[in-house]
C-alpha cells in the first residue's frame, strides 16, 4: 500500500473518531442535564407540596406572609445552586469540546507540517523560497490558533468569576429581602 492511500485512510479514521468522540461529549451532557432536571422537578414538587399544604393551614394573612417570606431565601438559594449546576455541566461539556478541538488541530497541524516537508523534499530546484512560504504561513496559523485558543480560555475564566459574584450578590440580597419581609411581618402583629 503506498503512503498516501495509508495517510487518507488515517485521517479519515482520525475524524470518524474526532466525531464519534465529540457526539458522546454532547450526549453525555445532554444526559447530565436531564438527569438534573427531573432531579430538580421532583425536589420543586416535594416543595410545592408542603408549602401548599402549610398555607392551607394558615390562619391570617401575615402567617401566609410569613411562610411566603419564609420559602423566599432557600428558593434563591435552589435556584442560584441550579444554575451553576448547569453551567458547571455546559462547562464541562465545553471544555470536553476544547479538548477534543485542540486534538484535532494539533493533528491537522502535524498532518500540514509533514505535508509541507514532504513537498520540499520533492520540490525542483529553485522553489525554496515557496517553501519557506508554506512553512511561515503555517507557523503564523498555529500563533494565531494558540492566541485565540487564549483567548477564549480567559473569557471563560472571566465568564465563571462573574456568575459566581452574581450568584452571591443574589442570594445575599434575597436573604435581606427575606429578613426584612419577615421583621416587617412580625411589627404587624
Amino acid at each position: 500500500m503506498t503512503t498516501v492511500p495509508k495517510q487518507l485512510l488515517d485521517q479519515q479514521k482520525a475524524v470518524v473518531n474526532h466525531m464519534v468522540a465529540t457526539q458522546n461529549a454532547l450526549f453525555n451532557g445532554f444526559e447530565k442535564l436531564v438527569d438534573l432536571n427531573l432531579k430538580v422537578i421532583k425536589a420543586t414538587l416535594g416543595d410545592v407540596a408542603e408549602t401548599s399544604q402549610q398555607a392551607t393551614e394558615a390562619k391570617d394573612p401575615q402567617e401566609v406572609a410569613a411562610l411566603v417570606s419564609a420559602f423566599a431565601q432557600p428558593a434563591t438559594e435552589k435556584a442560584a445552586a441550579y444554575s451553576k449546576d448547569v453551567y458547571d455541566i455546559v462547562s464541562a461539556v465545553s471544555n470536553e469540546l476544547l479538548k477534543l478541538s485542540e486534538t484535532q488541530a494539533a493533528e491537522i497541524q502535524k498532518y500540514f507540517s509533514e505535508s509541507i516537508d514532504q513537498l520540499a523534499k520533492n520540490a525542483p530546484t529553485g522553489s525554496e523560497s515557496v517553501v519557506s512560504l508554506l512553512k511561515s504561513t503555517l507557523a503564523s496559523a498555529n500563533n494565531a490558533y494558540d492566541s485565540l485558543n487564549k483567548a477564549a480560555k480567559q473569557a471563560v475564566e472571566v465568564a465563571e468569576n462573574n456568575l459566581a459574584a452574581a450568584t452571591a450578590a443574589t442570594v445575599q440580597a434575597t436573604g435581606q429581602a427575606t429578613k426584612a419581609a419577615a421583621q416587617a411581618t412580625r411589627v404587624r402583629k
